[in-house]
């Protein structure tokens, strides 16, 4: 998939975290656009939420949870969805985007099922809807019926939290219910921002217009100009969760 172009910036990419300047061969640069690190990274601190939300916290569960949720969802699910259309339009083999979603998937239900001796035989519902979350949903399985913005926000959003804490605790609460909901909101909030920009950067070959103010000003309108508030948003949607996930750590192991 070649990236959309505007006449206004130029050749622009697939997200607005692909291809770093900082890795200067193409296929390191495609792997980091296929793990989405930003998005990435807020998922794993709705996992630190749900693990941190009451005490006490057992340092290697959390570890292994983050772990696991890395290689289910920042590794297995993401190189799934790439296999499907290559909506990053990336270069990366077949073969190595199927070796890639088949270790990260195995590995994490390999801890799930570790989990199941250590914490409860019952972890292993968590396992199934996580595999079947991330097969179904990515690969479009079934005439893409799992493919929803509801299972996206209850998977990405309500299940880690909910997960990680009964990881921990081996039973949920009514606060773990709450703090799902928070999950299923700012990934809900992720979704509706990252929407009209996926649109923008892949689906868009030019935009042009005019924003006409009362005061008779006006500003050129273009593809940067939209993208611009949509992404700052995202960027400080995903630091705003690493920031709480922040706090219950300094709760849990230092305070």
């Amino acid at each position: 998939m070649d990236d959309a172009t505007s006449p206004h910036a130029g050749p622009i990419g697939s997200a607005f975290y692909a291809h770093p300047r900082f890795l200067h061969q193409r296929q390191w640069r495609d792997w980091w656009t296929v793990l989405h690190p930003p998005y990435t990274m807020l998922h794993l601190s709705l996992v630190i939420i749900g693990a941190c939300l009451a005490g006490p916290v057992n340092a290697v569960h959390l570890v292994a949870t983050l772990v696991a949720f890395f290689l289910a969802l920042g590794l297995g699910a993401h190189s799934l969805d790439e296999l499907k259309g290559r909506p990053l339009g990336t270069n990366i083999p077949t073969a190595q985007l199927v070796v890639a979603a088949s270790l990260g998937l195995g590995g994490a239900v390999a801890l799930g099922v570790a989990g199941m001796f250590l914490v409860s035989p019952f972890l292993a519902v968590f396992i199934a809807v996580g595999a079947l979350i991330a097969v179904a949903y990515n690969l479009e399985l079934w005439g893409g019926r799992l493919h929803t913005r509801l299972v996206l926000i209850l998977g990405w959003g309500g299940f880690p939290v909910l997960t990680a804490y009964f990881a921990q605790h081996a039973s949920l609460s009514i606060a773990s219910i709450f703090a799902a909901m928070f999950g299923v909101l700012i990934t809900l909030i992720q979704q509706q921002l990252s929407t009209p920009a996926r649109e923008l950067r892949r689906r868009t070959s030019s935009v042009d217009g005019r924003i006409l103010r009362a005061d008779g000003t006006s500003t050129s309108l273009d593809r940067d100009v939209i993208l611009l508030p949509l992404e700052g948003a995202l960027k400080t949607l995903c630091w705003s969760g690493v920031a709480i996930a922040a706090a219950l750590l300094c709760v849990r192991f230092i305070a």
